[in-house]
């Protein structure tokens, strides 16, 4: 039995812009500072994790005119914090989230390169498309594209990036590139050496069908949104099952959902731990701003301890500026109203319900045998841990759990590579030069 068992992945994402982080607890530290980013940098590679995980954003938030409370003012550009973590770890994978839509090939695959260089073969790209015009305001080019138009630019710019990867032989030697598309077109030839492992690691989030698709024919990892257990069996079946149409294999695409944990005692003690840390989350001004991006409503005057609105929501007004639709705001209203009757439970307490990522809530054995299972029953290949606190979220996670996942078999002891495709069990790329 032991011998059948398969290995997970662990990797961590910073904490930042979204409802996960706790920012009034008194243990919460700068987001912007580098001595938490190296904290947390640090504590993953103590944990053997895989990669630590940047996202991005190219334009803070708005809601109703104003910056909207849990985005970070004065955050440093991801690439370059990258860069200076790779002076201070040895292993770790260092991963980006980077536009598809507000950047160039030739000058994105040229930093990628670099940092790829600089950290001995450590980078990786989560590649994201940009949906919004509000975002797009900030760059010469303006606007936005459609969803279908993103994604074939998404793919066109990964397949350009990896044609200036491959144009320097593994022997050193630099030939001509020439890329023409729909999107670009480059010639001449590219100023940075092949990297030492090939290509950095490709990460795409997309879930559409889009998405799905283009994750099998472009990605090596997936940062997958299906934490339960059900939803990810669904996901994993359905990607794994796209990868032979590009000649790929299963074990060529690796699938890590984002999930936080909370651990205790005794899963009494964790639970209860659990449902504090959603009430700090969620707090009764959150609630009504979670409230009123779906009914695209002012609803201030409402008691966040009352029942949800009785009006229906205005899909022509948009409130919130530079995030994701929710989609449908009806579908999503008559949900929330159901549940809210069901339970009996107020706004705050429907927001809390229904925003809250996939956790895993427990004891430290119990987190760990959780896990396992997950990745027993093909739901994922492993996790990336996004923690409630900077910069020491990740501690309790790393001197607890790390070690029973070990005993158990299913996570390393030690590296052994020194990239992150090694790390990850993932071929180096056939040069196509």
């Amino acid at each position: 039995m032991t011998a059948l068992r398969r290995r997970l992945h662990l990797a961590a994402h910073f904490p930042g812009v979204n409802n996960t982080t706790v920012w009034a607890d008194p243990r919460s530290g700068s987001q912007i500072d580098f001595a938490s980013f190296e904290h947390l940098a640090r504590t993953a590679e103590r944990g053997l994790f895989d990669f630590f995980f940047l996202a991005e954003g190219l334009r803070l938030r708005e809601h109703k005119g104003r910056v909207h409370d849990l985005d970070v003012v004065g955050r440093p550009e991801s690439i370059t914090v990258l860069n200076a973590l790779a002076a201070v770890t040895d292993r770790l994978g260092l991963a980006a989230t980077v536009s598809a839509t507000f950047n160039e090939p030739y000058e994105l695959a040229r930093r990628l390169a670099s940092l790829d260089h600089l950290s001995g073969g450590r980078a990786g790209w989560n590649v994201v498309t940009t949906s919004d015009a509000f975002t797009g305001e900030n760059f010469r080019r303006g606007g936005f594209l459609d969803r279908a138009d993103r994604y074939r630019r998404a793919e066109e710019f990964v397949r350009a990036a990896r044609t200036l990867w491959d144009s320097w032989t593994p022997d050193g030697t630099a030939r001509p590139v020439a890329h023409t598309g729909d999107h670009f077109t480059i010639a001449g030839e590219f100023t940075v050496p092949r990297s030492p492992q090939g290509h950095p690691v490709v990460i795409q989030a997309g879930d559409s069908a889009d998405g799905r698709e283009f994750a099998a024919s472009s990605a090596d990892v997936i940062f997958s949104r299906h934490g339960t257990l059900e939803a990810g069996r669904a996901f994993y079946a359905d990607v794994k099952s796209r990868l032979a149409a590009y000649g790929r294999r299963p074990e060529d695409l690796k699938i890590m959902p984002g999930v936080t944990f909370v651990l205790g005692a005794s899963d009494a003690e964790a639970q209860e731990r659990a449902a504090e840390i959603r009430r700090q989350q969620i707090s009764p001004q959150n609630a009504i701003l979670a409230l009123e991006q779906i009914w695209g409503r002012d609803l201030s005057s409402y008691d966040p301890d009352g029942p949800l609105p009785a009006v229906d929501p205005d899909p022509a007004v948009t409130l919130a500026q530079g995030r994701v639709s929710a989609g449908d705001p009806f579908e999503t209203a008559a949900r929330w109203r159901a549940l809210s009757e069901a339970k009996g439970l107020s706004i705050r307490q429907t927001v809390i319900e229904t925003t809250g990522r996939q956790s895993f809530v427990g004891t430290p054995q119990g987190v760990a045998e959780e896990m396992q299972r997950f990745v027993d029953l093909e739901a994922v290949d492993g996790f990336i841990l996004v923690p409630h606190l900077t910069p020491g979220g990740l501690d309790e996670f790393v001197e607890r759990v790390v070690p029973l996942l070990q005993e158990r078999g299913v996570f390393r002891e030690r590296y052994s590579g020194t990239t992150l495709r090694s790390h990850l069990g993932l071929a180096e790329p056939v040069w196509n030069g």
